[in-house]
């Protein structure tokens, strides 16, 4: 029996049956679209969260102030201390100290209070430099940003997030005037929106202003003297180790401290990412691993089904001995039989993958990548499984003896 009739043999097998076909393919199907899912719904929150951390700055380092320790011996987390200022950012803007360091944003951030008219709302008041927008990839969808003189003038002007003008329905808000902390001052630039950078801060909803008006008119008390954040720009992503040990090394000098009694922490943007995306791996492999339970549970339909169809076959298995058939030929008929199954389940799980991939973020709010390499390895491990879970009812279809076969019945 040539592999042409081998195979007509095996369809017509499958055909013949249709509805346990059906059902056994049932199995594979459904595990295979499960993997496809949970792959691609993996991949999608990596890149989501790769996206995000993009949408902070190019080639970023985020220098926090450290913790503090009240009278009691209470202390508190990283980023309570006010332990870096506005000379500190100088410092490391210095070319000197820092060659490696391309530009330097020190942030000030406070909750205030804006309002438009009657309408009010309340969001994260940040004031900084000419240079954040650079350091923190952001543009404007229209407007500008506030100048070097600005700074220096410590004049009344903010520039917007999107959402803060959605929320103080401001329709036309460049050159609009609006209440900040009970300060007015003019709009003169709205940010293009970039969406949340983490579950709690909303980088489309801020208020943005010159540093020096954030000292002299909304910050108070030791805030006067501080930042909160000081966000460093890596001349390039080569130079981001340079730029760090930099930052480290001057910040240790200005503050006259040691490494091991460091009183602010850097960050960058790797270790975010490795952070996060370690954790979004991990929760991949678990639900893939449960997916592939399926997988596992089909393969064992096959093999049951098989077994069943060598059973109900014992005198047609026979007679083709008997005219013939080697035990090679026998065993490669059944083994087409099981890999039709768990091909077309594969097949038919892939398009319900895909189909899924495409239905599922409206429905979820979140991004399912689908890669064709997935694909095409979901469908070889549906033959696989199809001819690995074959192997034995084929084997013991071919050990048959022929006179045995033929008295069964």
């Amino acid at each position: 029996m040539n592999w042409f009739e081998t195979l007509r043999t095996g369809l017509e097998a499958v055909r013949s049956h249709r509805l346990r076909s059906i059902l056994t393919m049932l199995g594979i199907l459904i595990g295979i679209a499960a993997v496809i899912l949970t792959v691609g719904l993996g991949q999608g929150a990596q890149g989501q969260v790769r996206d995000q951390i993009a949408a902070l700055g190019s080639n970023l380092l985020i220098v926090s102030p450290g913790s503090t320790t009240s009278s009691t011996g209470v202390r508190s987390g990283f980023g309570s201390a006010t332990t870096l200022t506005m000379a500190d950012a100088a410092a490391l803007s210095s070319a000197v100290t820092a060659p490696d360091i391309k530009a330097v944003a020190p942030v000030i951030s406070s909750s205030q209070a804006l309002a438009n008219g009657a309408t009010n709302w309340t969001t994260t008041v940040v004031g900084t430099t000419t240079d954040w927008p650079s350091v923190r990839a952001r543009t404007l969808s229209s407007g500008r940003f506030f100048t070097a003189k600005e700074v220096a003038d410590a004049a009344s002007v903010v520039v917007l997030g999107p959402e803060t003008v959605t929320e103080l329905g401001l329709r036309n808000p460049v050159g609009a005037e609006v209440s900040v902390g009970g300060t007015t001052m003019t709009v003169i630039g709205v940010l293009d929106p970039v969406g949340s950078g983490s579950s709690s801060s909303n980088e489309d909803d801020t208020a943005v202003v010159p540093s020096t008006t954030a000292t002299a008119r909304l910050a108070s008390g030791a805030t006067r003297s501080s930042v909160s954040t000081i966000y460093i720009e890596a001349a390039s992503t080569k130079a981001l180790s340079a730029a760090y040990q930099e930052a480290t090394a001057a910040l240790l000098s200005m503050h006259g401290v040691t490494a091991t009694e460091a009183d602010f922490t850097i960050s960058s943007q790797q270790s975010l990412l490795n952070t996060a995306t370690s954790t979004d791996r991990t929760l991949t492999i678990l639900l893939g691993g449960i997916a592939a339970i399926s997988l596992l549970v089909g393969g064992i339909g096959v093999m049951n089904i098989m077994l069943v169809s060598v059973t109900e076959r014992i005198r047609e298995i026979g007679l083709r001995k008997a005219l013939g058939a080697t035990p090679r030929a026998v065993r490669r008929q059944f083994l087409v039989e099981a890999s039709v199954l768990g091909l077309a389940g594969g097949l038919v799980g892939v398009a319900i993958g895909v189909a899924g991939a495409f239905a599922l973020p409206a429905l979820i709010s979140q991004p399912v990548l689908i890669s064709p390499v997935a694909l095409g390895g979901a469908v070889v491990v549906a033959l696989a499984i199809g001819i690995g879970f074959g192997v034995y009812p084929a084997s013991r279809a071919a050990r048959l003896a022929p006179i045995d076969a033929l008295r069964s019945e």
